[in-house]
C-alpha cells in the first residue's frame, strides 16, 4: 500500500465499537486522531472526531502542515506512548467510509490523448478534438449522491438506448459499461460566491488526491449526450480510494506536465510552478492488469482546472470533488478505458484466462491502484453486479 511516514494520507473509519472518525494511513495501521486530539497530542479541536474530513479540509493550508508535521514527529519519536494508547489500530479491522461529505462533483475531460481517441471514434481524426478543447479544461457537474467508497458493488443500469440508428430507442439494461480511469482532487478551503480563485493560489485551496472511477454507461450516454452532455449515463456511480494522499506528501513528484504552446493558454489559466505529478497508476480487470498509465499525462492539470472552475465565481466548498477525466497514454498498453481499449467494441480484450471483453460484464471486479515510491494511494475497487429485472 505504500503508506509510509512520508505519506500519511486522512480518511474516515470505523470499528466494531466505534462510530466513524479520522484516522491516518500508516504502514498497516490507522492512527486514530480523535484518540490523539482527545489526549492532547495533537493543537487542534474537535477536527478529528468527526465522521467527515470537512472541518478539517476547511481549516486551511497552514493547519494541514502542522498537523502532518506533528505526526511524523509522534510516529517518529513517540511510538510506545501511541502503542500504549491503543492509538494505531490494524487496517485489516476497520471499515472505510468516504473521507468527506461531498457537496458538489465536477468531473473534466482533461487527458488530450483519451478526447483524441474518443473524437475519433465519433466524429473522424479531421474533428476529433472540439475547436474549444486546446483553450479551456472540458468539464460538467456530476452528481455527488453517487459517489461511493472503494469496495461498493455497482449495479448494471437500465437507460435509453438506440441499438440501430434506423431502430427507435428502448429501455434496457446497458450493454456497454464502463470504467474511466481518474485522479480525484479534494477541495479544501473554498472561496466566497463571486471570488474566482487565481491559479497562483491553488495550492491554498487543494486539499488532496484520490483514485476515482468514473463508470460510464456508453450506450446511455451515447443516446442522451447531445446537446447538453453527460447525465444518466454517467451518474449510475463514481468510486474513490478512501485514503487522501496530501498535496504535502506529493511534492516530491511533482513535475512539468504536457506543453501548452499551440495555441498558449490565456493568462488566468497560467502558472508559474509545475501542477503535474509522476504518478504510475493501474487499472486490473478480475486481477489482470489491463493498462498502465501516470497521472502525469493529463494536459489540463488540476490547478487550471481549479482556476477556470471559479473563474466565473462559482462557488466551492470543503470537500467538493473534481475528477481529472480519464488518463490515458499514447500506447495501447496505457489508455484509460474500455471504450479505448477495444476501440468501441470492435478490438475485443483478451484476458489471461482466455475469456474477451469489449465492455464489462455482470460479475467483473475492476480495481485502480496507484502510487509514487513510499506514497500509495490504495485502491478504488468496484464490482459489476446484474441489472435488476424490472426497472
Amino acid at each position: 500500500m505504500n503508506f509510509s511516514i512520508e505519506n500519511l494520507p486522512y480518511g474516515v473509519f470505523s470499528t466494531a465499537v466505534s462510530a466513524p472518525r479520522i484516522g491516518v494511513a500508516f504502514e498497516d495501521d490507522v492512527l486514530d486522531l480523535a484518540l490523539l486530539e482527545i489526549e492532547g497530542l495533537l493543537d487542534t479541536h474537535n477536527l478529528f472526531n468527526q465522521p467527515a474530513l470537512n472541518a478539517f479540509m476547511g481549516a486551511g493550508r497552514e493547519v494541514w502542515t502542522a498537523v502532518r508535521r506533528r505526526l511524523q514527529t509522534l510516529l517518529s519519536e513517540d511510538m510506545p506512548r501511541l502503542r500504549q494508547l491503543h492509538a494505531l489500530i490494524p487496517q485489516a479491522q476497520v471499515t472505510m467510509h468516504l473521507p468527506a461529505h461531498i457537496g458538489d462533483y465536477t468531473d473534466f475531460y482533461a487527458s488530450r490523448q483519451h478526447a483524441t481517441n474518443v473524437g475519433t471514434m465519433f466524429r473522424g481524426a479531421e474533428n476529433a478534438l472540439p475547436p474549444n478543447w486546446l483553450h479551456l479544461p472540458i468539464g460538467y457537474h456530476g452528481r455527488a449522491s453517487s459517489v461511493v467508497i472503494s469496495g461498493t458493488p455497482l449495479r448494471r443500469p437500465h437507460g435509453q438506448l438506440k441499438p440501430s440508428p434506423d431502430a427507435p430507442p428502448i429501455f434496457a439494461p446497458s450493454q456497454q459499461l464502463d470504467f474511466e480511469l481518474e485522479v480525484g482532487a479534494f477541495i479544501g478551503l473554498g472561496n466566497e460566491l463571486g471570488t474566482p480563485i487565481p491559479i497562483a493560489e491553488a495550492q491554498a485551496h487543494i486539499f488532496g488526491l484520490v483514485l476515482l472511477n468514473d463508470w460510464s454507461a456508453r450506450d446511455i450516454q451515447r443516446w442522451e449526450y447531445a446537446p447538453l452532455g453527460p447525465f444518466l449515463g454517467k451518474s449510475i456511480g463514481t468510486t474513490i480510494s478512501p485514503w487522501v494522499v496530501t498535496l504535502d506528501a506529493l511534492e516530491p513528484w511533482r513535475m512539468a506536465g504536457p506543453a501548452q504552446v499551440d495555441p498558449v493558454p490565456l493568462p488566468y489559466l497560467q502558472s508559474t510552478r509545475p501542477w503535474a505529478y509522476d504518478i504510475p497508476l493501474e487499472v486490473h480487470l478480475n486481477g489482470h492488469l489491463i493498462s498502465r498509465t501516470n497521472f502525469n499525462q493529463l494536459y489540463w492539470n488540476v490547478a487550471q482546472q481549479l482556476a477556470h472552475h471559479t473563474s466565473n465565481g462559482c462557488n466551492l466548498r470543503p470537500g467538493d470533488l473534481l475528477g481529472s477525466g480519464t488518463i490515458s497514454g499514447d500506447t495501447p498498453d496505457s489508455l484509460g478505458s474500455l471504450l479505448e481499449i477495444t476501440w468501441g467494441g470492435t478490438r475485443p480484450l483478451t484476458l489471461p484466462d482466455g475469456s474477451q471483453r469489449t465492455f464489462l460484464q455482470d460479475g467483473d471486479t475492476l480495481t485502480l491502484t496507484g502510487g509514487a515510491q513510499g506514497v500509495g494511494f490504495g485502491e478504488a475497487r468496484g464490482q459489476i453486479l446484474p441489472a435488476l429485472e424490472s426497472a
